[in-house]
């Protein structure tokens, strides 16, 4: 089995500052691509950002240019460093990774709540 632990969610000001992290655990070979989503209330799951095991990233139109994607493989972590938040980045925000072990799944991190106050 494969756990997925974030960490680094909170209440920030507009124009702050937060980083996340994820950490993969667990019956693991490779990890191949790594993102975060995020989920507002009332609105659907949208992908924030992703990041291949070299080192390809992809983003939202909406965090560019002030959030960063970056992973560690060897500590099979991937980070989201997210600067000049506004309010309307307020979500929980999840960690995703497609995990070969035999196989190949995408595994689910719990959800961390980032609130940005105007």
């Amino acid at each position: 089995q494969v756990q997925l632990v974030e960490s680094g969610g909170g209440f920030v000001q507009a124009g702050g500052s937060l980083r996340l992290s994820c950490a993969a655990s667990g019956s693991i070979s490779s990890i191949n691509v790594m993102g975060w989503y995020r989920q507002a209330p009332g609105k659907q799951r949208e992908l924030v950002a992703d990041i291949s095991r070299g080192g390809v990233t992809n983003y939202a139109d909406s965090v560019k240019g002030r959030f960063t994607i970056s992973r560690d493989n060897a500590k099979n972590t991937v980070y989201l460093q997210m600067n000049s938040l506004k309010p309307e980045d307020t979500a929980v925000y999840y960690c995703n990774a497609d995990i070969t072990y035999y196989r190949r799944t995408v595994y689910w991190g719990q959800g961390t709540q980032v609130t940005v106050s105007s």
